[in-house]
């Protein structure tokens, strides 16, 4: 029994179903669904000074938000409650009152995904089930590789052959089945489908089972804790599937419903030139329509958003604002990002922190504002596009003479 859980509602049709582990789209027209909570009995249970008193550190110390029955099993990893940084270097290079940094690329397996799969786990073990499977343009598989890999479970993880080696090297390693696809990630996600219908696997496709959204929610309600509960003005973030800004939207609602914050941000949705069809159908007020997935930033090269529709109602609830970075915007980020924060964040990890410096240059945020940017990967993931960004190292012999030649260009 989930004590605050009111149940699954379709987003489509409205029709409110039992919130059961196994739950995916609407059983009636195959909508999406919410997971809807009574925030009258959050609001008995929950204040400022309760959680000042919790000693749990991770995703798990808002257990009066989260749809996990009692106090079941727990991951053995620890996920969430990730640095939280004022960065005042980077707010003066850009040109921004205030700035702050979320570094989710220290969870686990090195993203804010661990969110979702650590959900994924716990909700499989409440399903009974032995195996849980997903698609994944990289990051969603690593973690859910290492997360099943903490509890016990097989997985079977399905890969578009591009996904960079980094990530692919830790499914090997968390010992996961990995199939890799030679094709789109469009052509992976519907392939991951047939197989987790035909095998009954768990399935940990974000877009479709509602309850991983819940688990990425946490990341804002760590960032409106760390913020001492006072809510800046924007939040930005990397946009691919659509699930982690819908989920970042509703932890802000919660928060918001319940009492704990005052006021809601402005979301800030970051998407690659390359690939933007969530941003496109925001600037030109029409439907969204696939694209290719022409970009370096493989987590969030997604032509096919799965969670559209979600991501779309939370970037127009929050009056958000939409901005799309180059490739090379999104590599001069990852740089500035490390000479100024010492945080390093893989290509899509750091679009947001691009989209933040474009929205300035663009005009489209005044430059008093206040701005969480979140980091989303960890740069290890992809090293051959950090050293694109960064240049070679400085090579030389074992020689002073060599030294001293080259030290004026340092």
């Amino acid at each position: 029994m989930m004590k605050h859980v009111l149940g699954a509602q379709c987003t489509r049709c409205g029709k409110m179903w039992e919130a059961r582990p196994d739950i995916t789209v609407c059983p009636s027209c195959g909508g999406l669904l919410d997971i809807k909570y009574d925030y009258d009995s959050i609001r008995k249970e929950v204040s400022h000074e309760v959680m000042a008193d919790r000693a749990e550190q991770s995703m798990w110390r808002y257990m009066e938000y989260l749809p996990v029955q009692g106090k079941g099993k727990r991951p053995k990893l620890r996920v969430g409650w990730s640095p939280f940084y004022r960065a005042d270097h980077l707010a003066e290079v850009l040109g921004v009152k205030t700035l702050y940094v979320k570094d989710d690329g220290v969870n686990p397996t090195a993203s804010l995904k661990d969110r979702a799969s650590a959900m994924a786990v716990v909700k499989a073990e409440e399903a009974g089930a032995e195996i849980v499977a997903c698609s994944s343009t990289g990051n969603a598989a690593s973690s859910l590789a290492g997360n099943a890999a903490a509890a016990g479970f097989e997985s079977y993880i399905f890969v578009p052959s591009r996904a960079p080696k980094g990530k692919v090297s830790q499914l090997m390693i968390f010992g996961a089945h990995v199939i890799s696809v030679k094709s789109s990630y469009e052509d992976t996600f519907r392939l991951s489908e047939e197989a987790i219908a035909r095998y009954g696997w768990y399935n940990r496709n974000a877009a479709i089972n509602p309850f991983l959204m819940e688990g990425k929610k946490t990341v804002a309600l760590e960032i409106a804790e760390q913020l001492g509960w006072k809510m800046t003005d924007y939040v930005a973030l990397s946009v691919g599937d659509g699930c982690t800004i819908a989920g970042v939207w509703k932890g802000f609602k919660d928060l918001y419903e319940t009492g704990m914050i005052d006021r809601l941000p402005r979301l800030i949705s970051v998407q690659a030139e390359g690939c933007c069809p969530l941003n496109r159908a925001i600037a030109e007020n029409c439907p969204w329509e696939p694209m290719e997935e022409n970009t370096l930033a493989d987590s969030i090269a997604v032509g096919v958003p799965r969670n559209a529709e979600k991501a779309l109602n939370a970037i127009r609830e929050s009056n958000g604002i939409v901005v799309n970075v180059s490739d090379q915007e999104i590599l001069d980020a990852a740089k500035l990002l490390g000479r100024t924060c010492g945080v390093f964040g893989e290509p899509a990890g750091v679009a947001g922190t691009a989209g933040v410096k474009k929205s300035l240059e663009l005009g489209l945020i005044p430059s008093d504002s206040s701005v969480v940017s979140i980091v989303t990967g960890n740069g290890l993931k992809d090293t051959p596009n950090a050293i694109r960004a960064a240049g070679e190292p400085t090579e030389i012999g074992p020689d002073m003479e060599e030294l001293l030649a080259v030290m004026d260009r340092l």
